[in-house]
């Protein structure tokens, strides 16, 4: 089954070795996404919340340029420098994705000057 390769202006630059996205058959990879502006490639907000909300904008973009949605999310990892901001990334996060939610795993990680970053994997067949 052949990778086809999803990339969007919308959504942040990878700033490494990895594509955006990528479609597989019926799903739909996300790569781990920072809270990056798409034009300027910097960083935005200085709180979890900013943080949270653009990187799942970022999210968003790719999904849709893959022909996928935010409902269409069956998995999400997510990578927080601090644990104790998860109960504020958490009300934002929930407000991205309708019922029934994703299955997920947050974990506390060493990031690179930003507070979260988020993949995502969706499921994109049988629509």
């Amino acid at each position: 089954m052949p990778k086809q390769q999803i990339t969007t202006q919308s959504g942040a630059s990878p700033v490494g070795a990895y594509s955006q996205g990528l479609r597989v058959g019926d799903f739909l990879f996300v790569s781990g996404q920072g809270p990056l502006d798409p034009v300027t490639g910097q960083i935005v907000g200085e709180t979890v919340e900013e943080q949270t909300a653009r990187v799942l904008e970022n999210i968003k973009a790719i999904l849709e340029a893959g022909g996928a949605s935010m409902a269409d999310v069956v998995k999400v990892t997510a990578h927080l420098s601090d644990l104790a901001l998860f109960e504020r990334y958490n009300k934002v996060y929930a407000t991205y994705f309708p019922d029934p939610k994703p299955t997920r795993t947050t974990v506390g990680s060493q990031l690179l000057g930003i507070l979260v970053e988020i993949d995502a994997i969706a499921y994109v067949g049988e629509k």
